[in-house]
């Protein structure tokens, strides 16, 4: 008897031992790592960012199943971030307390005939009088949501469709100044082959508050993601051509044409070990630009040094923030994420 019982509680002891050293035993050292969250990092290249984002902010994914997610905007009214997908056609919306639903149909490439075009929207803004203002591929234009924000249609008032009588290529991406005049890029995307159409010129453009269109820059080979600064005396432009993926800054004139132009930052040795191209890009109240770029968002300082790298695993085509700043929005390839700021 007392042989069996040592042999009992030796048995039991193995058996802690064994479960210990076994992770199959232990179910929370057991949990899958999935090997795309490993990606998801942040990477600090100066201390000034340690002001801005945490080393160790989590990067969350919010929502997935998309084609080709676009154009970010917070909304405060609705508390929730919305985004294009183009080739859906579609704008949805996330928040906290609905998670994901369709904000918008036919937003892009207007028509019943259209609805299932993949030449939707793209990049989204809020105007002064808190309108909805959409780049819209399928329909060549920079338009007005003649609608409430709260009660979506597709309804649309034409703000800008031509220049010099001839239409746009597919308008990407915009920004607003609070003299209400919109500066927007006009690549080749969502043209046939993504080939210049009969404008012949892949632009950057302002619109003014009585709908006159002016070029900017005709020099640029894919302009994408624009940007002004806080003190809207430079205009950003990142540019999202393979053999030369760089972010541009240019000084606004004081007749509102642009001047001294400069490659502010080089993205090309990063394009050569991560996935994505200079794409959409935001302010922040630092003052600091937030750039999708090769690998993620980019954190780069008005002066164009680099202080920060958010990984997203993923193609990232545009970002941004919330009303307080607390989170940034990303949207990547097929996702929607979101990293909590300092």
């Amino acid at each position: 008897m007392k042989k069996r019982y040592v042999l009992f509680i030796a048995f039991i002891l193995f058996s802690v031992i064994s479960c210990k050293n076994n992770p199959k035993a232990d179910s929370a050292e057991n949990r899958t790592i999935d090997p795309f969250m490993e990606q998801l990092t942040i990477e600090i290249y100066d201390s000034i960012a340690l002001t801005i984002i945490a080393p160790d902010a989590t990067i969350e994914i919010l929502a997935k199943g998309f084609y080709w997610t676009e154009g970010p905007l917070w909304i405060d009214e609705l508390q929730a971030v919305i985004f294009s997908d183009i080739p859906a056609n579609k704008i949805y919306k996330w928040s906290e307390r609905d998670s994901l639903s369709i904000y918008l149909e036919s937003a892009g490439h207007t028509g019943e005939e259209n609805r299932d075009s993949d030449k939707g929207p793209n990049g989204l803004i809020l105007d002064l009088e808190n309108k909805l203002v959409l780049c819209q591929h399928g329909d060549r234009r920079i338009a007005r949501m003649d609608a409430d924000l709260k009660n979506p249609q597709a309804q649309f008032i034409t703000i800008a469709d031509t220049h010099e009588g001839k239409k746009f290529n597919s308008p990407n991406d915009l920004a607003m100044d609070r003299a209400y005049n919109i500066y927007f890029t006009d690549p080749p995307y969502g043209q046939p082959g993504n080939k210049t159409g009969e404008i012949k010129i892949n632009g950057v453009f302002k619109v003014s508050p009585d709908n006159e269109v002016s070029l900017l820059v005709d020099s640029l080979s894919w302009p994408n993601g624009i940007a002004l600064s806080l003190d809207q005396q430079t205009l950003y432009i990142n540019q999202s051509d393979p053999e030369n993926p760089v972010l541009y800054s240019y000084e606004i004139a004081e007749d509102g044409s642009l001047e001294n132009g400069k490659i502010l930052f080089d993205f090309l040795a990063l394009a050569e070990n991560a996935r994505g191209l200079p794409d959409g890009l935001k302010i922040h109240k630092s003052g600091n630009i937030f750039a999708t770029g090769p690998g993620g968002v980019h954190i780069i300082s008005p002066e164009g040094k680099h202080l920060a790298a958010i990984l997203t695993g993923k193609a990232t085509a545009n970002c941004a923030f919330d009303t307080d700043q607390k989170y940034l929005y990303m949207t990547t390839t097929d996702l929607l994420m979101r990293v909590k700021l300092k």
